[in-house]
């Protein structure tokens, strides 16, 4: 997504330019599950039919660089799988950004918080309106939400076991951008996850000892927050867990271009392993990290 602002926003970018947004989806190949997708971004609809599928509001306002290539769904094709090879996916939340691929997907049973579905559905507010999108819902059937219970993961509360999915992967409610807005937890190895925050924060530096957030991320952090004061509070607790987990569990946002480029490049891999002495054997494969920036090239 290229919003005018250029470093007002994203911290980076020209002052003068577009800023530079990803969707951060998450490819996990299992061995029990076939492929899950964490997270969709735009789907291949939303760039055939962006005016009927998408807010007329946002567009103009995110300028997302709508392009087949950059879609989840043609990404997983260009690995070499099929799109039916994707089992399952598991949802941070329903805005159009984060679930506009779910109808590229038909063999997969989805994966959300049951708060989420039913606000989603009220459709209470004009921003509700234009941040879920039942245009981009003809997978309902397909979907499985959950109320979390009384299971634990790192002091946060979690669904531990999604149906036709082993304990490794988990969601982890996030609420406050959206009143279902989740975590996905994956575990790496024992003791070692990826956690995809989704929205809880926006950019990296969020997530540091003192916290600082660009002007543009604030504002629209502020703009789409359902409950400002559950959005603050679990940012505290994330960054808590960063720091008391520092090596064992990687955050990550939906929406930062360098968090994605880091874990790109490998610096996920030098992280755990230095944490742990892998007593002579091989590291555990890392999941595939999909951006879709019209900028970003994927090395071979």
């Amino acid at each position: 997504m290229c919003p005018f602002g250029g470093r007002l926003v994203d911290g980076r970018s020209p002052l003068l330019g577009p800023a530079e947004l990803v969707c951060h989806c998450l490819l996990l190949e299992t061995d029990h599950s076939g492929l899950v997708l964490v997270d969709t971004g735009f789907g291949l609809q939303d760039v055939r039919a962006a005016k009927q599928r998408l807010s007329p509001t946002f567009l103009r306002f995110m300028r997302p660089a709508l392009e087949p290539s950059h879609t989840a769904a043609s990404q997983i094709e260009r690995l070499g799988f099929r799109v039916s090879d994707v089992q399952h996916i598991v949802l941070t939340h329903l805005d159009f950004d984060h679930a506009g691929g779910l109808d590229d997907f038909p063999e997969a049973r989805i994966h959300l918080l049951e708060r989420e579905v039913i606000v989603s559905a009220k459709q209470r507010t004009w921003l509700d309106r234009q941040r879920f999108r039942p245009a981009q819902w003809h997978s309902r059937q397909r979907w499985q939400p959950y109320e979390p219970g009384g299971a634990l993961w790192f002091g946060f509360s979690c669904v531990r076991t999604l149906r036709g999915l082993q304990d490794d992967v988990l969601l982890v409610p996030l609420p406050g951008h959206t009143l279902g807005h989740a975590g996905v937890a994956v575990a790496l190895e024992q003791d070692h996850w990826l956690l995809h925050c989704g929205d809880a924060y926006f950019c990296g530096p969020e997530m540091r000892v003192q916290p600082r957030c660009t002007p543009g991320l604030r504002l629209y952090q502020t703009m789409m927050e359902q409950d400002r004061r559950a959005r603050l509070e679990n940012q505290r607790r994330l960054r808590e867990l960063k720091m008391g987990q520092r090596g064992k569990v990687r955050l990550f946002c939906a929406h930062d271009a360098w968090e994605l480029r880091q874990l790109q490049r490998g610096e996920l891999e030098q992280e755990v392993a230095r944490s742990r002495d892998w007593g002579g054997k091989a590291a555990p494969a890392q999941p595939a990290l999909m951006p879709q920036p019209s900028t970003y090239h994927r090395p071979s």
